[in-house]
């Protein structure tokens, strides 16, 4: 993992597409609380910086800590950057940290395709086996739900039986989680923002070649 803290090149990134209006607390559920004039705005300038950041410096951002991670995988979602899907797959199943599962959802979500369904139920063949572990189960089952209605597909089928994963992995433990149908119309919601944002991408692109 690159320090930010001894990174210039990574502080820059970091300056340029992580911290400009507080956009890496923004980027999950805040989004969705913004008034019609703030969303106008931050859909404006996070597509914007879709529109510039390069392959490279997305692979610098997603080697960095958890909020240059979580930044990273909105972009590569609202630029659609497929090249990034298994790298984002790799991220999510190590779980190295806080707060960038969801980004990895969304930008999964988005992609969709039975590819990203595969890498949300590796996630969750090894996560539903790990109660003493509350990572993203609930927000990537729900990932698996928003995909199996977008793909018409079954994925989360087996994980959502009666007495299957999901139950095992409830019953052991302490407290309760999240509603997996609950994430996944977060999740929907979420991806939505997406792809507002990438529809604001394509005008950029299209006013570049006027």
């Amino acid at each position: 993992m690159r320090d930010v803290r001894s990174d210039p090149e990574l502080q820059e990134l970091v300056r340029r597409f992580v911290t400009p209006d507080r956009r890496y607390l923004r980027l999950g559920g805040s989004v969705l609380r913004l008034n019609p004039v703030e969303r106008s705005a931050f859909v404006r300038n996070l597509a914007q910086a879709a529109y510039e950041i390069t392959p490279a410096e997305l692979g610098i951002l997603l080697e960095g800590g958890w909020r240059e991670r979580k930044t990273a995988a909105w972009l590569v979602a609202v630029a659609h950057r497929t090249e990034f899907r298994d790298l984002i797959g790799r991220l999510l199943l190590a779980s190295g940290g806080p707060y960038a599962g969801a980004a990895y959802c969304v930008a999964l979500a988005k992609f969709g395709s039975p590819a990203d369904a595969e890498l949300l139920c590796a996630y969750l063949d090894h996560y539903l086996s790990r109660p003493d572990l509350d990572y993203d189960q609930a927000v990537v089952l729900g990932t698996l739900l928003y995909l199996d209605e977008i793909l018409g597909s079954a994925y989360a089928t087996r994980f959502l039986a009666p007495g299957g994963p999901w139950d095992r992995w409830l019953e052991v433990r302490a407290v309760a989680a999240l509603d997996p149908h609950y994430c996944r119309q977060f999740i929907q919601q979420l991806r939505a923002f997406a792809d507002e944002t990438a529809e604001a991408v394509a005008s950029l692109d299209c006013g570049s070649r006027s």
